[in-house]
């Protein structure tokens, strides 16, 4: 049985770029372009040309530098952003043009205040110019979970009809629930897609923690590329996090055996990059990427990951760049731990020693958030002077 391939589409630099505290200039865009191609992305979003000088600057230079990821630029449906994004990309060795236009009513009465025609025709419109300009065109839906469906495949088949290769069916406002995208997902492929050379997209956002569930039901429903960005950056709470959808991929391939492009092993120093970039770090308990997601302070977590790391470590560190696990010594470290942290710096207690010396520890454990070398070294010195000196 043939693995089938997930592509995925960064939007880092456009997406990302947006939120709050997030922007680069444009030598930090380079620099973070040709990481990701390096990281092995298939299609990079590099900007919304149209929506500044710096924008445009920044997708014309990448779309120059870049020679194998497929540089894609973003445009609504209009003439004006579609000539703007394709000048964008006229440097570049593999392009796509990526237009989007609302479809739920609550956009289309308040935000665009047009009429549902008017929707269809300006779909039809963008996706045929589009295709005037490059032959690899997306078309999504904004907010798309939250569209009635018949409306949204009578859409969707207008973009087909007129040569739009990709089809994104973005959760904008991170809606949906796995379930329920799950569905909608199999609904478009079977009304709009069915066997027509076309690949369905997905693009979440993470307003109520669902993100990548949703991205994964997605692929899972038959969705072929996902969109995401390193760290889950993004929007309001952000979007679908990059290195989570791959890890996923690797550690449950019994369940979502997908093949990807992707070098895992690249994938901390990537996260490192970005946050080192903007000055905005992820959380320590981020999964895959944050401090914490390989240290272990709980006594029981320390003598299984010592013993064997697969007890608490279902991926290892070097898989995704992490050079170790890091075993933290705090108050609710046990004996094991302490140990192996002594003999790694030299000191060998013997049973008595261990006891003395782990009832000074705890103590000072409660009272300090951080445990260092010097003061683990302290401690010898209270009662075991003789041990210092050996």
């Amino acid at each position: 049985m043939t693995t089938e391939k997930i592509e995925i589409f960064d939007t880092t630099l456009r997406d990302g770029e947006q939120s709050p505290g997030c922007s680069m200039n444009l030598s930090e865009k380079i620099k973070m372009a040709r990481q990701l191609e390096f990281l092995g992305v298939d299609i990079l979003e590099a900007g919304f040309p149209i929506a500044s000088e710096g924008d445009f600057e920044a997708v014309k230079a990448i779309a120059a530098e870049i020679r194998e990821t497929k540089i894609a630029a973003l445009a609504r449906t209009t003439e004006l952003d579609i000539s703007r994004a394709a000048k964008a990309l006229e440097k570049a060795k593999h392009s796509r043009i990526h237009t989007f236009v609302a479809t739920s009513d609550i956009h289309l009465e308040y935000k665009l205040k047009k009429t549902r025609e008017q929707i269809l025709e300006m779909t039809r419109n963008a996706v045929r110019l589009a295709k005037n300009y490059v032959e690899d065109v997306e078309f999504s839906a904004e907010d798309a979970t939250r569209s009635d469906v018949d409306f949204l495949c009578e859409v969707f088949k207008v973009a087909v009809e007129e040569g739009a290769k990709v089809l994104n069916v973005p959760d904008t406002v991170g809606y949906t629930l796995p379930t329920e995208y799950s569905n909608l997902i199999k609904t478009v492929k079977e009304r709009v897609v069915g066997d027509k050379n076309v690949t369905i997209s997905v693009h979440c956002h993470n307003d109520l923690g669902l993100a990548v569930a949703n991205s994964l039901a997605a692929v899972a429903a038959g969705a072929r590329q996902v969109e995401c960005t390193v760290n889950g950056i993004g929007e309001r709470a952000g979007n679908a996090s990059l290195e989570e959808v791959i890890m996923v991929c690797a550690v449950r391939a019994d369940k979502m055996s997908f093949q990807h492009n992707i070098k895992t092993s690249r994938l901390y120093p990537t996260s490192q990059m970005l946050s080192s970039i903007i000055s905005f770090g992820v959380q320590p308990n981020k999964a895959i990427v944050g401090r914490n997601a390989f240290a272990h302070e709980a006594g029981i977590h320390q003598h299984g990951v010592l013993s064997n790391p697969l007890c608490y470590e279902i991926m290892t560190p070097e898989s995704v760049g992490v050079p170790s696990n890091d075993i933290v010594l705090g108050k609710h470290s046990g004996r094991h731990a302490l140990i192996a942290r002594y003999n790694e710096l030299g000191y060998e207690l013997d049973q008595n020693e261990v006891g003395e010396v782990y009832q000074r520890f705890t103590a000072l454990a409660d009272k300090k958030k951080n445990i260092y070398d010097q003061d683990l070294l302290a401690l010898l010195l209270i009662q075991t002077p003789a041990l210092m000196a050996a």
